[in-house]
């Protein structure tokens, strides 16, 4: 841990001015001049051999008055700046700037030697002007000018080694370093980046020397009452105008040789990943255009105050140029200041694992809190963002500020976006700290930056409703209609206008059994119809037939399009609906039940994404919240959502990300199916959370309003993950299969995922969803009482025909016909009524366990059975009783 560069430093906290805004703003000045500095000295040596073979005193004179221009601005103004630039550095940074001196001792020895050349070259060459003989006189000129490229050539291998350090970090050699994969591209767009700079400078002094360089020619000549620019004006302008659009020309093929010779990772940061370098991306190649365009009217007969106007706008449009330039380097080296070596946050990337495994503040020197305590909670949350953080980002300053970037996220939503930093979004670090840390750090951001206070949300509670059980007379009714819905914990978007994650629709299925000492499953002769209750927005069902499948000899009504919203504005996420089976001819009612139509929009987006709940706040998916999801589709995949929802024409998710048999469809597409993508890309955020890694998207948190996991299950303390597996487990076995179809996305959303289920994820098995999932029989081992709580990963079902929803018992009876839906299994426990899941059991047997428990056998049988005909143990008592 000695080596790591961010113990051994204090940190100097500046606040508004911090995010790099003064390196940005000292070193784009600095490195402006400097380049300057280079190409103006071969422009003097070319401009005064001009003034002598042209015998042109004025052209001399203005090589003289430049010259001292050139001096004053480089070298005193120019020096100043190279000063702040280390003193900055050095502040900031005190990390990498050790690694660079170290590095390159004798590489800034040698430039050091070059730049005392410049100085008495160039002090020489002003101050001789005049005085010594020409040949002499050129000879220091281009003295000057040598030294000026060489120390160019010393400091872009310093400089190209941060972005593209090479092979040096696996052999450490200074060669290596130095002379790296972007040198020479990197060397020859800055020396064309110099000349082109000196047409820019010479543009301005040209201008500004109007006397002189005019003296040989007269009077100025006069166009409509102003003057315009004379014969010798022109003539140097239009000389600055040639080095400005020759060096332009060779400066855009050292830009492309400069983009094609970067490594991939440094390509894709720059081209495609990273959301800060875009902007200046754009601006890089608008302003080429710009340039060359001021250039060629700048060598037109114009009017003087034009051109003198026009001199200065394009000597800030060449600021602008560089800095652009400048700032689309340095961000291509994120999340580094070295690639590969150290990070922007000073943490060298070989200590990276055992400081998340010690802590910062443990590892750090410069701390005052070692422990984290209720009572120093806000401090240690300050300390740590003062290490991590503020490297990169302000505190309300005009670069980086970190107050608009964080202002949507509630505290968990912090600490997730902290867990999947550098990973996913790879131009930032990962967290350098324990998970303690990250939840300290988050709830610095939001509560004490943001000053919102520790606010709880508070849930409404949920109403009491009526169940309204039918009746059933065991003596004399003829018939059972047993009846359950296919997805026991069933949620939908709302946001339309946006986008929708997946087709409304819930399924429902239903069995008729005709009772007798052998009953029968009837199949003939019966309509079976469907009537949701009244008072729903937009659900107008009433009587509608269910189809009979052959295959599972199960009524079904398949995708109906239920919302959980009632007509007064209410939320009700577990509507009845009311399952009748009547006479095919006369139309007499054999039989009627009830069950739930689970449905619910409390989908935990506003977490991380920001919003409000859309609903009565407790559910749905506010616009505030729908944009910020399109918008952070759009950053990360490229895509252009939210403007198409904007011009009212959002795009489902699911036609792009389509599964085999989720009601997506199943046709082959480059795009991850829709649960493996949201998935595979939420688990990079959710690491180690267990079932509030679920319950924080999905309405099945115990806390929240629908609390849909309301099954057995639950009641004896189970969560998602005994059955689904965790989070990561969960997320890879997905995307492995992805990656088996060739998928090339999932390697990016799999490289950081750690398997809990296993020790290599290679021993995670591939699964499609909706197809494979948890097997019963994993716990419930031949029908007997489980061994274990939790269901043993990688052991899935086969084909849909094994899921439980659709699997039958030895005489063809659905599970979920007697022992319930999906997640919400006899007896399960509603908060909006106790028996609203479980009335056909206490429909059936005035109790809620699963239909035919503690010897009910008469429900179906009308006689006391002794043979276990459904499957083994299906005589015992229930274990389980309230």
């Amino acid at each position: 841990m000695n080596s790591d560069w961010l113990l051994h430093y204090p940190v100097w906290e500046l606040g508004f001015w911090g995010g790099g805004f003064l390196i940005a703003l000292i070193a784009t000045i600095h490195v402006y001049v400097a380049h300057f500095a280079v190409g103006g000295g071969l422009f003097l040596v070319l401009t005064e051999m001009k003034g002598y073979r042209e015998k042109s005193q004025a052209i001399l004179d203005y090589t003289k008055k430049h010259s001292k221009f050139f001096m004053l601005l480089t070298m005193v103004f120019g020096s100043v700046t190279g000063v702040g630039i280390w003193f900055t550095i050095s502040l900031l940074n005190p990390g990498a700037t050790s690694v660079l001196i170290h590095q390159f001792v004798f590489a800034w020895a040698a430039e050091w030697v070059f730049f005392t050349g410049e100085i008495v070259a160039l002090f020489v060459y002003y101050y001789t002007f005049g005085k010594m003989n020409k040949k002499q006189h050129l000879t220091v000129g281009w003295i000057y000018f040598v030294f000026a490229w060489l120390s160019l050539f010393v400091i872009n291998g310093i400089v190209a080694f941060m972005l593209t350090p090479g092979k040096w970090t696996v052999t450490g050699n200074f060669w290596d370093a130095f002379f790296n994969p972007s040198f020479f591209p990197a060397l020859f767009f800055r020396t064309c980046m110099a000349f082109m700079l000196a047409g820019l400078f010479g543009f301005v002094s040209v201008v500004s020397c109007q006397s002189s360089v005019a003296a040989d020619n007269g009077q100025q000549a006069t166009s409509n009452g102003q003057p315009t620019t004379d014969n010798g004006q022109l003539t140097m302008i239009r000389y600055c105008s040639w080095w400005v659009l020759i060096s332009f020309f060779f400066l855009l093929e050292a830009a492309y040789w400069y983009g094609i010779s970067l490594p991939e990772p440094q390509k894709l940061m720059i081209f495609s990943r990273s959301p800060e370098i875009m902007p200046f991306l754009k601006i890089f190649l608008w302003v080429s255009p710009v340039i060359f365009i001021g250039g060629v009217i700048m060598a037109l007969r114009v009017t003087v105050k034009v051109k003198k106007v026009l001199a200065f706008v394009l000597l800030f449009i060449g600021f602008i140029y560089m800095g652009s330039f400048e700032w689309i380097r340095e961000a291509g080296r994120r999340p580094y200041l070295i690639y590969g070596h150290i990070y922007s946050n000073s943490v060298l990337a070989k200590d990276m694992d055992a400081i998340q495994s010690a802590g910062i503040l443990k590892s750090a020197r410069w701390v005052k809190n070692r422990e984290i305590t209720e009572a120093n909670s806000a401090e240690a949350g300050r300390e740590i963002f003062r290490l991590l953080c503020i490297s990169c980002h302000s505190v309300g300053g005009p670069v980086n500020d970190i107050l608009p970037l964080t202002r949507k996220f509630s505290v968990f939503g912090m600490d997730a976006m902290l867990d999947g930093m550098g990973k996913i979004s790879d131009y930032m670090p990962r967290f350098a700290g324990s998970p303690e840390e990250r939840g300290i750090l988050a709830d610095y951001i939001v509560n004490m930056l943001h000053k919102r206070g520790k606010n709880p949300e508070l849930v409404p509670r949920a109403p009491q409703l009526p169940a309204d059980i039918p009746d059933f007379d065991p003596g004399t009714s003829p018939y059972v209609l047993l009846a359950w819905s296919g997805q026991g914990m069933y949620f939908v978007s709302d946001c339309d206008p946006w986008f929708s994650l997946s087709p409304t629709g819930n399924d429902m299925y239903a069995q008729l059994i005709r009772r007798g000492e052998t009953p029968e499953r009837v199949s003939d002769g019966v309509k079976m119809t469907f009537i949701i209750e009244s008072g729903l927005k937009n659900t107008p069902f009433r009587n509608i037939g269910m189809d009979f499948d052959e295959d599972s000899e199960t009524y079904a009504a398949k995708n109906v399009a239920i919302m959980p919203y009632k007509n007064d504005g209410g939320f009700h996420p577990y509507p009845i609906v009311t399952i009748e089976a009547r006479d095919s001819e006369t139309g007499e009612l054999l039989a009627m039940t009830r069950i739930t139509a689970p449905v619910s929009t409390e989908m935990g987006c506003k977490n991380c994404h920001g919003g409000e709940w859309r609903v009565g706040n407790v559910t749905g998916i506010s616009p505030g919240t729908s944009r910020d999801i399109l918008a952070v589709h759009d950053r990360i995949s490229k895509t252009d959502l939210l403007e198409m929802a904007e011009k009212g024409q959002p795009w489902p998710c699911y036609e792009c990300h389509l599964s085999e048999d989720s009601g997506t469809g199943g046709n082959p597409h480059p795009a991850l199916n829709l649960s493996a993508a949201i998935h595979g890309f939420h688990a990079n955020y959710l690491t180690n959370r267990d079932g509030d890694a679920c319950a924080v998207c999905h309405p099945s948190s115990p806390q929240g309003f629908t609390r849909g996991f309301r099954g057995i299950h639950q009641e004896l303390g189970l969560d998602c993950t005994n059955c689904h597996g965790k989070m990561e487990d969960h997320a890879l076995s997905l995307l492995a299969a992805e990656k088996a179809a060739g998928k090339k996305e999932a390697d990016r959303l799999m490289k950081h995922l750690v398997p809990r289920a296993a020790e290599t994820v290679q021993e995670i098995a591939p699964r499609k969803p909706w197809i494979n999932e948890p097997d019963c029989m994993n716990c419930h081992t031949d029908f007997n009482p489980p061994e274990t709580d939790t269901s043993e990963f990688s052991r899935w079902t086969a084909a849909k025909e094994e899921l439980y929803s659709r699997r039958t018992d030895e005489v063809g009876i659905i599970c979920a016909g007697c022992h319930g839906a999906p997640h919400a299994i006899y007896p399960a426990t509603n908060i909006f009524g106790n028996d609203r899941d479980n009335i056909p059991p206490v429909q059936y047997q005035k109790e809620p366990y699963p239909i035919g428990a503690n010897k009910n056998c008469k429900v179906c049988h009308t006689i006391d059975m002794e043979d276990e005909i459904h499957h083994p143990n299906s005589l015992n008592m229930f274990r389980n009783t309230r």
